[in-house]
């Protein structure tokens, strides 16, 4: 292990060794380091082969110590408390801006992911759980000039569990989103990440729907110094924001309300008011330039005068009177119980070169969790101390109580004054509000203003005069104070409330409740300063009933660059984060404490008394152990349940001696594994030789009598042989004699016959011969033909072999009257329907022979028509009266449905004029197409049934766009559509085309419909899944 994983553990303890061990790691890779059982994570500004499955699993079910320090190990042990020890428990990250906060939070809630159960359910919501922070940092993250992905929000996330450890949804509160950086970013800073991503991912067909331009510049509100961010690429994140969107549970038409809505503010910022004067004196505000507002209306559905009213205008209500002033300038351009895991990330401590309200809330926020964390980590070492019945004496430390009392006291606090101030009647300004401090808050020790009454700060001219400082724990902070009252008063004029309700956007209405007229509230709302201080209570108070755990987040550099540490910056975080504070806690009484099971069950082989079994109290046996090891007395202490261990090095005597035990009782295993491996081997050897010796002895028997049984069949077969050789002579004999006499008998007689008949012969017996051999041979060859003749089967092309050179003509030309004969006999037995059928079969080959994969499959299935039987069968009896015509096929398709690919069953009919689509259970008639309206089919190459009809544009059966079906029977439909289409003498003839991409017009939309080729699966057959807006993909499995 590089340096000391655990900063309890450090000899000797500095403020100098501490940030020496912490660099040593560092520079090492190795970026986290314990206090006990708090996690200090430094920040690489890297990625480190840290974070991968192996080390998930290496991390799982093992205990916190065991391995190196990980925020994994943190994690598991969360984790196991809250499934195996029913405790809910939170993970508290913090650190300031840059410091890695926003990383940590996602290794915690991916680690969690991995390490809890599986299942279909289980699945989805993991993935929603993981795929809510890509669309929360996009709506809530921004690039500062310390963190290119600030939290510009704080994010609290309780993950409900089940009683096994199954995540079952998770509850998601934020606090105080930065709304003034939508109208203004400090230089070198850029608006929220969703703006830009809009910009730079969308289509520009989606563009066009939003009214918008891809260029930055054409936008008031987008800060164009910093908008393009070195290693964020905006266009791959809108593409990854807008599929967590869709896994989180957005649907289609709400995402598109959400894109309207940020084009619409993006349209807001364009929008500018002159100044105009009435002729009673009073000043009134016009909007120069009306083009924005009128497409920022036509996007949010509002009527253009009302949205201009609302910003020109506001509406004062006293008692039952209603007055409408007008806005000037200014005014209108700046307005069942289940186990929880928290996960708290929440943006750090804020030093800027301009802290205004927002930084002052944030750094208030921040005071407060380093006070729980301060207490907690306290209140529970000392208390365990009185419990287990240790002496203590109390530890004295920094209290930062004082500093949240200046803050948040009810009566005398910052944020009860500027509540005050915001509610008094009269002339409120920002500067009434600097004196109403200076007043009450003036001779605080942790409060500081050029005005106030401690006399010391009247020459400190680094503090200018709007401006008051506030010695926080993490260092002292300069807050202007214009800006105040307005970002705390936090008013949204209501008739601009009652404008956006009235939208015809579903959106805005959610958005603007308190603009519904049948809900008007006279009462002032809270201020934004009493609604964060309300909610940072509230979630103190969560946070306290939770067993919690502790990240510590520190950043190395202000460059934003790996492998640089900074010193003076580790230093002082290190300081007011009270880390030093945090391990001196630790060690200043026992360094080390265990329960007496555990403690025994690890250290009992250091004893012959207590190994391998103790059978008394475990403390009895941690007693025998520690006195038979000779510790000192005073390294240790017993609790009621645990023993203490004090010092370091008595831990890492007892860590030695165990492992010196252990290689000893490992060598011991090892023997005795040894020796029985080998007496094992030697039984078994001797076992087998014994078998072996058997078989070889039936062997050697069995080869012996099958070696003198093999020599007697070759005695007896030499014997047989010479026997059988010597008759065979004899017969032999007899046949020649016989043959001979045969032979001379034949010749004798032969010779008499041509002396008397050689004179008839002399002239014409060489004719005679050869006509008598051709007649014998022609009629050889038609008898052979006759009996050898093919089938009557037209496509039957064997014919018999031709037996003589000189019948090659008179064979073939036999074989083509033949085929003409049995043709023409084939013919004849035609009727008129499977005529028309055969015409259908030729039609479809011209089709589709060698032009699609499905086409031989069909050749040998005859073309039924009507499968569904609709005049005859009873179900379906209402459907066939709605049909006047002929019905030329029958058959149920699937409509595939455009939002998820799936298939509905629909019934399809084709007459001669129209096709209709009806609902296979009710019959209902869902659409009637005339035909001539069928412009085109088109259809895939492969082995799949889907096919598009494509729609002639305008016509009345368009409205809805095009059909994409699929059919069990696509060969045998689309022919008789064709065929249709070719008989008919009123309509165009049918399109048949036949691509592996192609498009289809859903309304107005075109979505392309591409066919892939995918290895079977269980015996499935064609699957359409949409993999966005824009595609639809069929996956066809491979035919063998």
């Amino acid at each position: 292990m590089i340096g000391v994983g655990d900063m309890v553990l450090l000899e000797p303890l500095t403020a100098d060794s501490f940030l020496e061990n912490l660099r040593n790691r560092f520079d090492h890779n190795e970026i986290y380091t314990y206090i006990g059982s708090v996690v200090i994570s430094l920040n690489p500004y890297r990625s480190l082969p840290i974070y991968t499955p192996d080390k998930v699993e290496e991390y799982r079910n093992r205990n916190f110590y065991e391995l190196s320090p990980h925020i994994y190990a943190l994690a598991d042990e969360a984790y196991r408390s809250l499934r195996d020890q029913d405790k809910d428990q939170c993970i508290l990250i913090t650190g300031e801006s840059g410091a890695g906060k926003t990383e940590a939070s996602k290794l915690v809630m991916s680690y969690v992911a991995a390490v809890c159960g599986k299942g279909q359910e289980v699945n989805k919501v993991k993935e929603q759980l993981l795929q809510s922070n890509p669309v929360l940092e996009a709506f809530g993250n921004a690039k500062t000039v310390r963190n290119d992905n600030s939290s510009r929000f704080g994010k609290y996330m309780d993950i409900e569990f089940d009683f096994k450890g199954d995540p079952l949804g998770g509850v998601i509160s934020n606090y105080l989103l930065e709304k003034s950086r939508v109208v203004k970013q400090p230089r070198g800073e850029r608006n929220f990440h969703i703006f830009y991503q809009l910009l730079s991912g969308a289509s520009d067909e989606t563009l066009k729907k939003l009214k918008l331009e891809r260029d930055f510049s054409k936008y008031n509100y987008l800060s164009l110094d910093s908008a393009a961010v070195n290693g964020l690429d905006d266009a791959a994140n809108f593409r990854t924001v807008r599929n967590a969107m869709q896994i989180v549970g957005f649907m289609e038409d709400e995402l598109h309300s959400v894109l309207e809505l940020v084009a619409a503010v993006l349209k807001l910022g364009n929008i500018e008011f002159k100044h105009e004067s009435r002729c009673n004196g009073i000043d009134e505000s016009r909007i120069k330039d009306k083009n924005d507002l009128k497409e920022m209306c036509e996007l949010l559905g509002i009527e253009q005068s009302v949205l201009e009213r609302a910003f020109s205008y506001r509406t004062v209500e006293a008692k039952l009177e209603k007055m409408s002033t007008t806005l000037n300038v200014a005014q209108a351009q700046t307005k069942a119980r289940h186990k929880v895991m928290g996960v708290l990330d929440i943006y750090g401590f804020e030093i800027f070169e301009d802290n205004s309200f927002e930084q002052f809330v944030i750094n208030y926020c921040n005071e407060k969790l380093q006070q729980i964390f301060i207490e907690l980590t306290l209140r529970e070492e000392q208390e365990e101390y009185v419990r287990e019945g240790i002496e203590w004496t109390n530890i004295e430390y920094f209290n930062n109580a004082i500093i949240c009392d200046l803050i948040e006291n009810n009566q005398n606090g910052i944020l009860a004054m500027l509540d005050e101030e915001c509610l008094r009647p009269g002339t409120v300004t920002d500067e009434t509000f600097l004196d109403k401090l200076n007043t009450i808050c003036g001779e605080h020790q942790h409060f500081e203003s050029r005005l106030s009454k401690n006399s010391k700060f009247l020459t400190d001219h680094s503090l200018p005069h709007n401006c008051f400082r506030i010695q926080h724990y993490a260092g002292k902070v300069l807050y202007r104070v214009e800006g105040f009252v307005d970002k705390n008063n936090d008013l949204l004029y209501r008739d601009l409330s009652q404008a956006m309700f009235k939208a015809n956007h579903n959106l805005m209405k959610q958005l603007f409740p308190e603009g519904n007229p049948a809900k008007v509230n006279l009462k002032r709302p809270p201020t934004a300063g009493f609604q964060f201080k309300a909610s940072v209570g509230t979630l103190m108070k969560n946070l306290q009933t939770k067993n919690p755990n502790y990240i510590r987040c520190i950043k190395p550099n202000d460059k934003k660059t790996p492998h640089i540490f900074t010193d003076s910056l580790v230093r002082h975080q290190v300081s007011y984060l009270g880390l030093m504070e945090n391990v001196r806690v630790r060690r200043a009484g026992y360094a080390f404490r265990q329960p007496y099971e555990p403690c025994l069950e690890r250290y009992k082989m250091l004893c012959r008394r207590t190994w391998p079994h103790w059978r008394g109290p475990a403390r009895e046996g941690v007693e025998v152990l520690m006195g038979d090891l000779q510790v000192p007395h005073e390294e240790f202490s017993y609790g009621r349940s645990k023993i203490f261990i004090r010092n370091p090095r008595t831990l890492f005597f007892l860590e030695e001696r165990r492992r010196q035990c252990l290689r000893d009782l490992a060598t011991l295993i090892q023997k005795i594994y040894r020796g029985w491996k080998c007496c094992s081997r030697f039984l078994l050897l001797k076992k087998s030789q014994v078998v072996v010796a058997a078989w070889y002895r039936r062997y050697a028997q069995q080869k012996k009598y099958q070696q003198i049984k093999s020599a007697t069949t070759v005695v007896q077969s030499y014997t047989r042989g010479w026997q059988a050789r010597k008759l065979l002579r004899e017969l032999k004999y007899q046949k020649k004699c016989e043959k001979a006499a045969t032979t001379i008998a034949a010749y004798w007689h032969g010779t008499q016959v041509r002396r008397e008949y050689r004179k008839f012969f002399r002239a014409n017996a060489g004719k005679k011969i050869y006509n008598f051999a051709i007649q014998r041979i022609a009629q050889k060859y038609f008898l052979g033909l006759k009996s050898s003749l093919p089938s009557m089967s037209p496509i039957d092309k064997s014919w018999p072999v031709r037996p003589y050179v000189f019948l090659d003509g008179v064979h073939s030309e036999l074989r083509r009257i033949f085929h003409l004969w049995r043709c023409k006999k084939y013919r004849s037995e035609f009727t008129s329907e499977k005529k028309a059928v055969f015409e259908e079969k030729l039609e479809a080959s011209e089709l589709f022979k060698d032009k699609k994969t499905l086409y031989p499959s069909s050749v040998n299935q005859p073309f039924k028509g009507d499968y569904l039987e609709i005049s005859k069968n009873p179900k379906y009896q209402k459907l066939s009266s709605t049909v006047d015509e002929k019905v030329l096929l029958a058959d149920v398709v699937n409509k595939i449905n455009r939002a998820n690919g799936k298939g509905t069953a629909r019934i399809f009919l084709l007459t001669k004029k129209n096709f209709i689509l009806a609902d296979q259970k009710t019959g209902q008639v869902k659409a009637s197409v005339p035909l001539p309206d069928v412009t085109s089919v088109s259809v895939s190459t492969q082995s799949d049934g889907f096919f598009a009809l494509k729609l002639r544009e305008g016509s009345a059966s368009a409205v809805k766009g095009d059909f994409l079906l699929s059919s069990e029977h696509l060969i045998e439909l689309i022919t008789k559509l064709h065929h249709v289409g070719v008989t008919a003498a009123d309509q165009e003839q049918l399109n048949v085309d036949i691509s592996d991409e192609f498009l289809v017009q859903f309304k107005q939309d075109k979505v392309c419909v591409k066919f892939i080729q995918t290895p079977p699966k269980n015996g499935n057959g064609a699957s359409c899944k949409r993999r966005n807006n824009r595609l639809l993909e069929v996956s066809v499995p491979l035919t063998v």
